[in-house]
């Protein structure tokens, strides 16, 4: 009999992180005079452990026992043959997926939430502030602060605060303070609030509000914390394409096909970067970051230095953007509603090294019905994506003849998500499509910006 689950023991869980910076060249973040930020500059807003770890070229960074101790309660997490999927699509791929959803908070976020609540724990901070989209971070994140007693502020995305009341129930649930997002509590809330009070959010305003309440705070106990595009961000997520290495080579297989779903690129490159490694070192495998039609980052924005927040209190980051002050459209993958990109990932589109796919909303909540009926979990409406393309390939699989094997990442489910299935069933959900014009205008944001130079990894 086929093997469905593909377990690993505790013991065989990964003890290390994998650090992509190990093995690609970056541009460095730059400040507002236009030179290299240094990590001192950096240290108002996170702990200086997670700066160490944003900025380190080490390949391998340890897993510490108290962050090992709270994986422990869901991971290893399970890799699942979509064996039922495979048949529906009549494919003589195999679909392997990486089920993320059965974290308590129901996604991968807490993979990096536990440890950077650990880091400002033993660095002494004591409250937290963040942003969420759809409410997986923020969720993840008041989760990880309930683990190691921290307090845990966050503003939400207005548009998903609206659509996904229970994120903010399940926030409250752990500790956690939530609050829409442009909000008045802060000078780039107000600002934002004057300047369209219907505006749906956007993860750029939340960064902002989410960052000026963490410096304002004069006590010094107070860190912001991300939950995706940065550096550190990333290496934590790697535990998931470690596991999954592993536990293919339980069944003898490797992935012809890697995907991940891309909003600021954490689940994505958490699966990809152990395989993107392996692609620089020689191996023949293609990945696959797809992200929504809607806020095409990586498929038609350039790479560029832009800002990670609309009110411009970050630094310049070197990525695939679509203006800093870009608000898209109210979609309902929230997670996935980002103006930029992580400059890791952005690092190896520019390079090759992945290459970038964009799917309609209409197209992705199709797949999560296919996926629903035949493997039974409710994907996240930003997994979605990454099944719409995983059905692609095993249909261009049945279509060459090929016995591909598809690793895509199920980066969390959807079943307090169910507002968006209800709309698409009922057929009142539309595709949102940026015009040339919408795009041009959005990206005078960085006008004036340095240009990042051309590196090469390989």
């Amino acid at each position: 009999m086929e093997v469905k689950n593909i377990m690993l023991t505790a013991e065989e869980m990964p003890r290390q992180w994998y650090n992509i910076l190990a093995d690609i060249k970056m541009n460095p973040l730059l400040g507002p005079d236009g030179n290299p930020v240094t990590p001192d500059a950096l240290a108002p807003v996170f702990p200086m452990n997670l700066i160490e770890q944003e900025v380190s070229t080490e390949r391998w960074i340890d897993i510490p026992a108290e962050i090992l101790d709270v994986y422990r309660i869901w991971r290893p997490t399970p890799l699942v043959r979509a064996t039922a999927l495979e048949k529906a699509l009549d494919t003589p791929a195999r679909i392997y997926f990486k089920n993320e959803s059965v974290s308590p908070p129901g996604s991968h976020k807490p993979n990096t939430a536990v440890p950077q609540a650990y880091y400002n724990k033993i660095f002494g901070i004591k409250r937290i502030t963040t942003e969420t989209g759809a409410g997986q971070w923020g969720s993840a994140l008041s989760f990880a602060c309930a683990q190691f007693g921290l307090e845990c502020k966050v503003f939400m995305v207005r548009i998903s605060f609206d659509q996904k009341p229970y994120r903010k129930s399940m926030m409250e649930a752990w500790g956690g303070k939530c609050v829409p997002s442009p909000s008045p509590e802060t000078k780039a809330g107000q600002d934002a609030l004057a300047k369209n009070p219907k505006t749906p959010g956007s993860l750029g305003i939340a960064i902002s509000e989410a960052v000026e309440a963490a410096v304002a705070d004069q006590s010094g106990e107070t860190r912001y914390s991300l939950g995706s595009v940065l550096n550190h961000v990333m290496l934590h997520q790697t535990v998931i394409g470690l596991e999954a290495k592993a536990q293919l080579t339980k069944v003898g297989a490797y992935p012809d096909v890697v995907i991940g779903c891309a909003g600021g690129g954490s689940n994505f490159a958490g699966l990809a970067f152990p395989f993107a490694c392996d692609k620089i070192n020689g191996k023949q495998v293609e990945i696959y970051p797809v992200e929504p039609a809607a806020c095409p980052t990586l498929t038609k924005a350039p790479f560029v230095y832009d800002h990670g927040d609309t009110a411009g209190y970050t630094p310049l980051l070197p990525m695939h953007s679509l203006g800093h002050t870009f608000v898209p459209p109210p979609f309902h993958a929230g997670g996935l509603r980002y103006h930029g990109m992580a400059p890791t990932v952005s690092q190896l589109v520019d390079e090759g090294i992945v290459t970038p796919q964009a799917i309609s909303q209409l197209d992705a909540l199709k797949a999560g019905i296919l996926f629903s009926r035949t493997e039974g979990i409710i994907p996240a409406p930003e997994t979605t994506h990454a099944l719409a393309g995983a059905i692609a390939e095993a249909r261009k699989a049945r279509e060459e003849g090929k016995a591909k094997v598809i690793l895509v990442c199920f980066s969390g489910h959807g079943l307090l998500d169910l507002t968006a299935y209800a709309k698409y069933l009922a057929g009142d959900l539309t595709d949102f499509e940026l015009s040339d014009e919408e795009i041009v205008k959005a990206e005078k944001a960085f006008a004036d910006f340095p240009k990042p130079a051309s590196l090469k990894s390989r």
